[in-house]
């Protein structure tokens, strides 16, 4: 048996069947651990969530921006940009059915010393505090607080982090920490542009892993939504968003003793 995490998909369903082949996945033996980001960009984020969805208890996810910003569109709050792909999800069959199933996922998962996020926590979090917040804004996700959520975190520009939020506020602030987080400063004030290069972090901001007396560091966080970043691991640290819908690599890295698989983007070479 063993555990694979595995670095954001968008919707390149080509690239995880050919990752899953590498790697000789067995989903009776073994998981897949998935950062988020399952959709979008890419060209077929629907085969994506039905193939994930299938795979029952073989397959952890976290929801990434991308699947929370799909569960916005489908709701009506959030109108889609020239850039996305998600029209076929939109307009299959089993929407519903897959929607239902995205807003069920966690937003953070914890296993023993690993703790599986999107994008990051901010400095000032330790493991137990964020997992209690991503387990506030789960619940609005999954209950009678969705929509206000939804609807408070786009645009989410303006949102920061205080202890003393509220409501869907609250729940919107937490789920944009866990979702879209790079660089924020020492006391925690997230940067909420900025995409490129850790050693490009605007003045006065710094990617969130590297604030000194960070209180999450006594777990090993696995995450991905970091492209321009590629595959960083660490002690505690394990980056695995290496590009994949950008022309570069799909990763899975093996938990039990970091062995790192990679497969090109399958749906950019050859032209499919």
């Amino acid at each position: 048996m063993a555990t694979y995490a595995i670095g954001d998909v968008q919707g390149c369903f080509r690239s995880l069947t050919q990752l899953t082949k590498t790697i000789q996945f067995n989903p009776k033996h073994d998981r897949l651990w998935f950062v988020g980001d399952l959709v979008n960009r890419g060209p077929d984020s629907l085969h994506v969530l039905r193939y994930i969805r299938g795979l029952g208890s073989a397959a952890v996810t976290v929801l990434g921006n991308h699947d929370v910003f799909l569960l916005a569109v489908a709701a009506g709050l959030a109108s889609l940009r020239p850039s996305d792909t998600l029209t076929q999800v939109l307009e299959s069959p089993d929407r519903d059915d897959l929607m239902g199933w995205l807003r069920q996922q966690p937003l953070v998962y914890r296993e023993g010393d690993f703790l599986l996020v999107h994008a990051g926590l901010l400095p000032g979090w330790t493991v137990e505090q964020a997992e209690a917040l991503a387990g506030e804004a789960q619940t609005a996700m999954r209950g009678d607080e969705f929509t206000e959520t939804l609807r408070a975190l786009h645009p989410s520009g303006p949102l920061q982090w205080r202890p003393d939020l509220a409501g869907p506020v609250r729940q919107a602030t937490i789920i944009k920490v866990l979702t879209r987080l790079r660089a924020c400063s020492r006391e925690g004030l997230m940067e909420s542009s900025f995409s490129g290069p850790p050693d490009r972090t605007p003045d006065g901001f710094q990617p969130w892993f590297d604030v000194p007396g960070r209180r999450n560091a006594t777990a090993t966080i696995v995450f991905g939504h970091w492209a321009a970043m590629g595959l960083k691991l660490t002690a505690n640290m394990l980056a695995l968003d290496s590009g994949c819908v950008y022309g570069r690599q799909l990763t899975a890295l093996r938990l039990e003793d970091r062995k790192v698989f990679q497969v090109r983007c399958e749906e950019t070479r050859g032209g499919g």
